[in-house]
């Protein structure tokens, strides 16, 4: 039996419900309304307290045995923010585009799977859903746990698309076959709060910490490789507890993350951040916060279908690439195959974030050939 499902309509449907991460609610209940009419069991559950929590997580799932063919996206949203020329969960449609949060980044393709798995007769095999409420945050309560729930019940997908906004400048022209990875550390420079007039009662921690960015700042960490981009690591701040012009303070802290190819892993490039930070400023300290690490795709079946799917639709040969941010594909990757695929996204993140209503539509239908490759 299949249906027909506007996946420009289901997404406006979502993004009217605001579902800032990390996000739980109304939003699942409309995901579940439609999943269900398609005849997939949803299970739903909530976990975590604040600051991380708390979070919704689905599964959903239709058919049983092999293949069993995944489709990974998150519902919750980064916040709107400020000057968007209309209600960012408004969900307008203006000029062939859907404007709102979450549009791009990825209601819009969470929709566009819906609209294909019900326009396609499923004759064999499993389809499922795997959908968190907390991709934007730290995850504590997301995928992982989503891969708890599988590993609990002995169900593995064979393969896994993710719907991450992947595309560059037209859609179909960029898949994320990997990813790498990310870790967020800060450096504390303990330091004696005092007036500036007698530096000799007080001990700045400002200067210790600046030798500590210069020397991180001359780390070369890699030049790539054939699949991954250079590591790059950047300081994103730099704090005080005191603005006051007229006082040292007593602690200084800079923010940095680390971006890294899979020549690397996360606790070595916290081991030598501390190592720096110890022979700069001696009686800093580190804190750290691996995401994830790097991760890659082997070349196999997941590759072919969705690249011959995007060739049969739009006629073009697209870029396997590792660039940019990373995803939930970091735990996935446990599992099965995962690969990244979904609209452009130069608006994600935005205010202003919009899609265009004709690259949902047949996002939807390459969504499509996909699952009809695998199970139709």
């Amino acid at each position: 039996m299949t249906a027909s499902i506007d996946p420009v309509e289901l997404a406006r449907d979502l993004i009217r419900c605001p579902s800032v991460t990390p996000a739980s609610g109304a939003v699942f209940d409309v995901l579940d309304a439609a999943l269900s009419a398609l005849g997939f069991t949803v299970h739903r559950w909530v976990m975590g307290e604040a600051p991380d929590g708390p979070t919704e997580n689905m599964v959903a799932m239709r058919g049983e045995g092999a293949p069993h063919f995944g489709f990974a996206g998150h519902l919750d949203v980064v916040p709107a923010g400020d000057k968007w020329d209309c209600d960012p969960f408004e969900a307008k449609v203006e000029d062939g585009l859907l404007v709102g949060r979450g549009a791009n980044d990825m209601k819009s393709a969470i929709a566009a799977f819906v609209a294909a798995v019900a326009e396609v007769e499923q004759k064999s095999g499993t389809l499922s859903f795997l959908i968190t409420g907390d991709e934007e945050g730290y995850a504590t309560y997301g995928t992982p746990r989503i891969i708890d729930w599988l590993n609990e019940r002995e169900v593995r997908p064979d393969m896994i698309l993710i719907g991450e906004p992947t595309s560059v400048d037209r859609l179909g022209d960029t898949v994320k076959i990997g990813r790498r990875g990310s870790v967020n550390m800060w450096i504390d420079v303990p330091g004696v709060q005092g007036h500036v007039a007698y530096p000799h009662r007080t001990e700045n921690p400002v200067p210790p910490l600046a030798r500590v960015i210069a020397a991180l700042d001359r780390v070369h960490l890699d030049d790539g490789t054939d699949a991954f981009p250079p590591s790059n690591l950047e300081f994103t701040s730099i704090e005080t507890p005191t603005n006051a012009s007229n006082v040292i303070p007593g602690s200084a802290t800079a923010a940095l993350n680390i971006r890294f190819n899979n020549l690397h892993k996360g606790e070595d490039l916290v081991r030598m951040v501390e190592e720096v930070a110890a022979r700069e400023a001696p009686g800093a300290t580190v804190r750290a916060r691996i995401s994830g690490e790097a991760f890659l795709t082997p070349k196999g079946e997941l590759y072919d279908l969705v690249v011959a799917a995007i060739r049969e639709e739009t006629g073009i040969d697209t870029d396997l690439s590792t660039s940019g941010g990373t995803s939930d594909g970091r735990f996935l990757i446990k599992l099965c195959p995962v690969v990244d695929f979904g609209l452009p996204n130069a608006t994600m993140h935005k205010v202003g974030e919009c899609a265009a209503v004709e690259d949902i539509r047949q996002l939807a239908a390459i969504y499509a050939r996909i699952v009809a490759k695998v199970v139709g």
